[in-house]
């Protein structure tokens, strides 16, 4: 029997697409679908899906926002959860936690942490990841304030960081989601100002996708990205604008890398029930799921 995952997401529809995989013995079909931001049309696709479908991912949102050992649930995300009855729903933090953290250990025999600057545009949503950059000794940007919230407040302490977390995600949880992060067709719009500047400072950009391509200037000639949910189209972008080193933490599946709500699902299927930390390592071990890593330059 072929199992079936799919990634309801806020994103533009332009992205989708369809994988088949044998894992583990099991046949599974990995699908992306996008809803151009379209919250109602988001909730729906939702409702069709549950039941019919092993595990959903959120995509182009996020169910919980980290600081330190503490989440908070984003209100927009519950919504869309909580349509589903039957079939598990996850938004990859799983993953993020367990799958990044230790892609910053593997990657240390090609990558001198101690001498990296390292941009990270939202931490929040990644904060497992930010941890295991600091704890790794690179000198971190951790960009919130900047890119989401559009202040130019660069932030280089991680227990700063977290403190003032602890402080705001409270609020900005309960806002709609549309205004801390671009969905739907602002994912596709560039914006190029003040911000162009952190990349100049940075040697490695780390972090979500959407955030990154948006405010990445033209030239970022020698520098690497360290990221997922990348395409052919966003392989090309990244080559045009000089980046030296493409860094995925999940695997490229028919040419592109699927967001880490896709892969936690994925895993979800296989197992048949939602998973614990350990249990995600676990799973992560038996597929053997690395970084992967694409030199642009050279290949051109």
């Amino acid at each position: 029997m072929t199992k079936r995952v799919v990634s309801v997401s806020l994103g533009s529809s332009r992205r989708d697409s369809v994988v088949e995989l044998e894992l583990l013995g099991e046949k599974v079909v990995l699908e992306r679908r996008g809803t151009d931001g379209d919250f109602q049309r988001a909730l729906c696709l939702i409702a069709q899906l549950d039941g019919q479908v092993e595990a959903i991912g959120l995509g182009g949102i996020d169910l919980y926002l980290w600081a330190g050992g503490r989440r908070y649930a984003i209100r927009d995300a519950v919504r869309l959860k909580e349509v589903a009855r039957k079939t598990p729903v996850v938004d990859g933090s799983g993953l993020k936690h367990t799958l990044e953290r230790r892609a910053v250990a593997q990657l240390s025999g090609i990558i001198d942490w101690r001498n990296t600057k390292v941009l990270l545009p939202s931490a929040v949503d990644r904060f497992g990841l930010a941890e295991a950059l600091h704890q790794a000794g690179a000198r971190v940007l951790y960009g919130d304030f900047i890119f989401a919230l559009g202040l130019p407040v660069p932030l280089y302490s991680l227990s700063f960081l977290q403190k003032l977390a602890f402080l705001l995600l409270p609020v900005l949880t309960q806002l709609p989601f549309q205004l801390l992060y671009p969905t739907g067709e602002k994912q596709e719009k560039r914006v190029l100002d003040w911000r162009s500047r952190y990349y100049a400072w940075a040697d490695l950009v780390a972090g979500d996708w959407h955030y990154i391509r948006r405010y990445m200037p033209d030239d970022v000639r020698g520098k690497s990205v360290l990221t997922n949910t990348t395409t052919e189209e966003d392989v090309a972008f990244l080559r045009e604008r000089g980046v030296r080193r493409l860094i995925t933490t999940t695997p490229r599946l028919g040419g592109r890398s699927f967001g880490t709500n896709v892969m936690e699902a994925l895993l979800v299927a296989l197992a048949g029930r939602e998973l614990g930390e350990e249990e995600y390592l676990r799973y992560i071990d038996l597929l053997g799921l690395r970084p992967q890593v694409l030199e642009l330059q050279e290949e051109a």
